[in-house]
């Protein structure tokens, strides 16, 4: 995985920068769980993951396990692609 820009990170709030040290060690994670794990408040870190989508660092998926939460993770937009089209070449072979 490719690393963000650095001046897009030194530009966002410690909260921000916590949060994504938070995804970049532990993987991806639920709200819930990037609370637990960085022991900020759960608005804190809303609005960390709003700030880090905003500027395409963390991206929101699913989680299927409970279909009430989303799944954050870190991406790489070069890394994205490819496994767009991988994903749907599996989905066809399946079907």
């Amino acid at each position: 995985m490719g690393k963000p820009d650095r001046e897009e990170l030194e530009d966002l709030p410690p909260s921000a920068k916590l949060v994504f040290k938070v995804l970049e060690y532990t993987g991806p994670l639920t709200q819930k769980g990037t609370v637990e794990e960085s022991m900020l408040s759960a608005r804190t870190v809303r609005h960390a993951l709003e700030q880090l989508e905003s500027i395409n660092i963390v991206d929101e998926d699913v989680y299927f396990a409970d279909a009430r939460q989303n799944l954050y993770q870190l991406c790489d937009p070069a890394d994205q692609q490819p496994h767009s089209n991988q994903d749907q070449e599996e989905s066809e072979i399946e079907a």
